[in-house]
């Protein structure tokens, strides 16, 4: 009888061992010798084959582990699923096929009462982040239980996955679940660390570019957590000075992104992109002037500035902006058809900024003919280098003359409303594990 059992373990010894490093021939002749082996578990941590080959990334065992007809959800010791340990890792190839499994989104752990979207925001990994998020949208979550509540699902201490990703200075997946719906300002539950909001915790953590996406999602500066304090004082606390410098209820407000408006909801990905760029660089200079001359001065412009302005040095006066005549013409108003560049939309946007509990959100109008902006839409622009169309590009430049003289025109009584917003500056780029891992939490004493 010792025998046998004996002999059992090294059976399961060698399972374990097949599955981590990835043997599946290994693994195929010890399951046809002994098919119950499927079912076994780690001693300790109780983790099956499918959590192990989901943590180490291992596609092809996991794939078989799954033809078999194992359970997708089974659970370790801590309630963990294999999803929850792929995202955990970072194995977005793991992520997707547990997802195509039908793996459920919804279970939550018994340690932090945590899902797998708080696992991937809490360890950074924007690729598993997104591949959860597009999965609750086109699934049974976004009608049962709502995507909306699902961004914001929260663990046992109130913590929301922007919670974690803000603490653990993670500024990609911060700007995913903002993009996504995730709540700029809400506050946590009663222990851990009560009452703080993302900012305060990006504050404590001294991460300057999640504070910069958190302020442009328009966080507040001045809520304070159950201690009474604000961001700004738990950066000055956590000797971070450059945050407490932006977070200072003095210094001069950030631009915020209008998210309420159902126009720049609808944005296409191509303008969106160009608009955030135009805001996030006129924040980048806005703390350029609250940072001069302190120890905590910004560095000098990347490469990427310098490109773009010679790239708006070469432009054609014909194809810039009719408001500042600074930039290139990137936007585009539909239906009529006018055209501006990104920052100047961005100001126009920016300029009555919009309350989310009002009822009628009023969209702004605009500045040449006054009609309502139904829709934003990126400029198409011709290449440069396409020699075979000389015709086509002499009639397309009178075109945009004559497009720049009607915009001028029809615009002039608008100028000087929009420009009370102030210049935003020149365009440029923005600055940008083992499974006992998951013992690490957020509610050490501040």
């Amino acid at each position: 009888m010792g025998q046998g059992l004996s002999c059992n373990g090294r059976h399961e010894l060698g399972l374990f061992t097949a599955v981590q490093y990835g043997d599946l021939e290994t693994l195929q002749f010890l399951l046809q010798r002994d098919p119950t082996l499927l079912h076994q578990t780690t001693a300790y941590d109780h983790n099956s084959a499918l959590h192990i080959a989901a943590a180490n990334g291992k596609i092809e065992i996991l794939s078989t582990l799954l033809d078999q007809s194992v359970n997708p959800d089974v659970l370790n010791r801590q309630k963990q699923t294999p999803l929850m340990l792929a995202a955990m890792h970072g194995k977005i190839s793991c992520v997707e096929k547990l997802l195509e499994a039908g793996a459920n989104i919804l279970m939550f752990d018994t340690l932090h009462g945590r899902t797998c979207l708080h696992y991937a925001a809490y360890y950074g990994h924007s690729d598993c982040l997104k591949e959860i998020l597009s999965a609750a949208e086109s699934s049974h979550v976004a009608a049962s239980w709502g995507f909306a509540r699902f961004v914001n699902i929260r663990d046992v201490r109130g913590a929301t996955p922007l919670h974690l990703a803000a603490r653990q200075r993670r500024p990609e997946c911060v700007h995913i679940l903002l993009d996504s719906g995730a709540l700029v300002s809400a506050s946590m539950g009663g222990y851990g660390c009560p009452g703080s909001t993302p900012l305060h915790l990006a504050a404590r953590g001294g991460s300057l570019d999640c504070i910069r996406e958190l302020l442009a999602w328009g966080a507040d500066r001045l809520q304070r957590d159950v201690a009474g304090r604000i961001p700004y004082v738990v950066a000055l606390k956590h000797k971070n000075g450059a945050c407490a410098a932006l977070l200072n209820p003095t210094s001069a407000e950030p631009l915020v992104w209008p998210s309420p408006l159902k126009f720049i909801a609808e944005l296409n990905q191509d303008a969106k992109a160009l608009l955030e760029q135009a805001l996030m660089e006129a924040n980048r200079e806005r703390e350029k002037n609250i940072l001069k001359g302190t120890a905590y001065s910004l560095p000098s412009p990347s490469l990427s500035d310098v490109a773009v302005e010679d790239n708006l040095s070469e432009a054609s006066d014909a194809e810039q902006c009719c408001i500042c005549f600074e930039q290139l013409c990137t936007i585009e108003i539909q239906d009529c058809g006018h055209q501006m560049c990104a920052q100047c939309t961005l100001a126009l946007c920016c300029h009555n900024k919009p309350n989310p509990t009002t009822a009628c959100l009023t969209p702004p109008v605009c500045p040449f003919c006054r009609s309502t902006i139904a829709r934003l839409a990126v400029v198409k622009m011709e290449s440069p280098h396409d020699y075979d169309h000389d015709l086509d590009d002499l009639s397309s430049s009178k075109q945009r003359k004559s497009r720049r003289s009607r915009n001028f025109n029809e615009g002039s009584s608008s100028f000087k409303g929009l420009s009370a917003v102030g210049s935003f500056g020149k365009m440029g780029g923005r600055s940008s594990g083992r499974i006992a891992a998951e013992n690490e939490c957020i509610d050490d004493k501040q």
